[in-house]
């Protein structure tokens, strides 16, 4: 199954170092079945020199594997939800939050 969170959803971390942070999905990778969230997963990489570039440090962003979040579908209660997926009145396949009583994720 791929990944259930898209960018620009607002995610919570429920397991890990950054446990209880809360951020915005930046990028997803599904392949890696990883999410980058913004402001959480800086690291800093030190870089050998090249013929292309000097030596030194760079800010690099690492992800944090998908199933160490959740989505957040109350930002003023800060409650969260599993996510599926259901049919719409149209038949369109669209998100649901279970934790609401599969109310359609907007």
């Amino acid at each position: 199954m791929g990944v259930r969170i898209k960018t620009g959803d607002t995610v919570k971390v429920i397991s890990g170092s950054n446990k209880g942070a809360t951020g915005k999905v930046v990028k997803v990778a599904p392949s890696e079945n990883k999410v980058f969230v913004e402001g959480l997963g800086n690291r800093t990489r030190h870089m050998r020199a090249s013929a292309y570039r000097q030596a030194g440090k760079k800010d690099i962003q690492v992800g944090i594997d998908a199933s160490n979040v959740a989505l957040v579908i109350d930002t003023k209660a800060g409650t969260t939800s599993r996510v599926g997926y259901g049919k719409d009145k149209d038949g369109k396949t669209v998100r649901i939050a279970r934790q609401a009583n599969n109310r359609e994720i907007k």
